[in-house]
């Protein structure tokens, strides 16, 4: 915190910020090939930060030819594995030394609050490149017991030319988990960022040029999910596509792999998140700190925002109490005052969005607890709603923004089956004293990531994805998420017909 600077000197440096807005492929800025462009704004201030190029299925075409040719030829896909361990971190070490202007564009991009953007975002941004560069000469392939005949290996090899297509919420962030094992692998990426937010995608690009990458071995290219999105997850010499975004988005990829190549896909999706709080939970004040972070951090707009809070009637009065106290220390406001905690809402539509949940708890009667209110058109107060039934859509529809349902229980066991009633299975939080309970819980609820007395989704060694309509086809973050960039390959070696043969002194 004491590196922070004032808002005066934020506003300072995005005052002189230049940020790169063309599409980067096979090493260099380019123009879309039509010559359109669209702008991205400055969701807090309407302000239009820079015109990025509006690129289309002719710019995906010329990207994933260089990528490909990138890794045909090896310049990449076939470097020693220290070397690509030390163009990465190179690239952190760039990361570092321009981290606060990649926290400031960050912010004025996405409406984030400075505050996350220095002290979460850029660290974490470092740590998983770095983390997965580290993991390159580290990594042992197989053998398998064959018996004295032969020898078989099993071994990893890069994918081939991976499609990524990144969420508005974390830019960088997500932009780390899918660039830092893809690369690290071996493959050669192509990454359309979303079009609300791909500044910071074109500056890391930048820098990475500067580490050693080679060219053609990480494009960028930038436009709408129609132009861009929809020709790279159809195109056939794609051999993978990461997205991170919406479930409706997701089923897209799906159908596009299967009406092209059959390309692997891996889809991190929505969620609709339960924070079960019961009756021996423990420290109400450390358990409503808890609460709050997870419905209101980034806005709510967080796919594992823990935005169901299912709580036992024995503790419910307290904790509410607790939940408003500590939400009422959350600000709302100018992105970069690093004072406030709650930013701006990615555009218009998503703020109109998330107002008509405000509406429509208010017409379904449910007792506003905290907040319900809108600021300049703009920003979502932090909004706690009580009264809300298991079916309510409420309860069912993903938000993404900082609205929290509250829905009252009676036993563990109804507890469970609320946590449970969802078609998302991303993440969830018990909230308990007794710990064959708490492990009893979390092998009950169907969610990839379940944390005990506390919020989160676990670190950078840790997969991280979804059950049911939350994901499909592997993990962020861990080992398996450098996995996942990889081809299995059996390598079977005949060693002649007979052990005697093997044998003989």
């Amino acid at each position: 915190m004491s590196n922070l600077l004032t808002h005066e000197e934020y506003q300072a440096i995005a005052a002189d910020l230049n940020p790169p807005s063309m599409s980067f492929i096979d090493g260099r800025f380019r123009p879309a090939l039509s010559g359109k462009t669209l702008p991205t704004i400055n969701p807090a201030t309407g302000e239009v930060l820079a015109k990025i190029a509006a690129c289309d299925k002719e710019d995906v075409d010329s990207a994933v030819e260089k990528a490909r040719e990138a890794f045909e030829d090896g310049r990449w896909s076939r470097r020693h594995p220290d070397d690509r361990k030390s163009v990465l971190i190179k690239l952190c070490k760039l990361i570092s030394q321009n981290s606060r202007e990649l926290a400031v564009l960050e912010s004025l991009d996405s409406g984030k609050p400075i505050l996350d953007c220095e002290t979460i975002d850029i660290p974490e941004l470092i740590h998983t490149i770095k983390w997965h560069a580290e993991a390159i000469d580290k990594i042992y392939d197989q053998t398998a017991p064959v018996g004295p005949n032969a020898v078989s290996m099993i071994v990893r090899e890069p994918i081939g030319v991976v499609g990524a297509v990144l969420p508005w919420n974390f830019p960088l962030l997500m932009l780390a988990w899918k660039i830092a094992p893809a690369l690290a692998a071996g493959c050669s990426m192509v990454v359309k960022p979303a079009e609300q937010t791909s500044l910071t995608a074109l500056k890391i690009a930048e820098l990475a040029m500067e580490a050693g990458l080679p060219r053609g071995v990480l494009n960028i290219v930038t436009g709408t999910g129609a132009e861009v999105g929809e020709p790279l997850g159809l195109h056939m010499d794609v051999d993978m596509v990461s997205f991170t975004g919406s479930t409706l988005t997701g089923r897209r990829f799906l159908r596009y792999a299967a009406d092209s190549n059959l390309k692997k896909v891996v889809l991190e999706c929505g969620g609709k998140n339960p924070c079960v709080v019961l009756e021996d939970a423990e420290d109400l004040d450390l358990v409503a700190a808890q609460v709050v972070n997870a419905a209101f951090w980034n806005m709510g707009e967080n796919c594992s925002a823990g935005s169901r809070l299912i709580v036992h009637e024995k503790v419910k009065d307290e904790l509410l109490e607790r939940i408003k106290n500590h939400a009422r220390d959350w600000r709302t406001g100018d992105p970069l005052n690093p004072a406030n905690h709650l930013g701006a809402l990615i555009d218009k539509n998503h703020f109109n969005k998330v107002s008509g949940y405000l509406d429509l708890g208010k017409e379904e009667n449910k007792t506003v607890l905290l907040g319900g209110e809108t600021m300049d058109g703009v920003y979502v107060q932090p909004t706690v709603f009580d009264g809300v039934h298991r079916d309510d859509r409420l309860a069912q529809e993903e938000i993404f923004g900082p609205v929290l349902s509250v829905i009252t229980v009676s036993s563990y066991e109804d507890a469970i089956r609320v946590a449970n009633d969802t078609d998302y299975g991303l993440a969830a939080s018990v909230f308990t004293a007794n710990g064959k309970r708490a492990i009893r819980a979390a092998q009950s609820i169907r969610a990839g990531t379940v944390t005990i007395n506390c919020f989160g989704e676990g670190d950078i060694t840790t997969p991280f994805g979804g059950y049911k309509q939350s994901g499909f086809g592997g993990r962020d973050n861990s080992i398996h998420a450098h996995d996942q960039y990889t081809e299995l390959k059996t390598i079977w070696i005949d060693l002649g017909d007979s052990a005697d043969e093997i044998y003989v002194s």
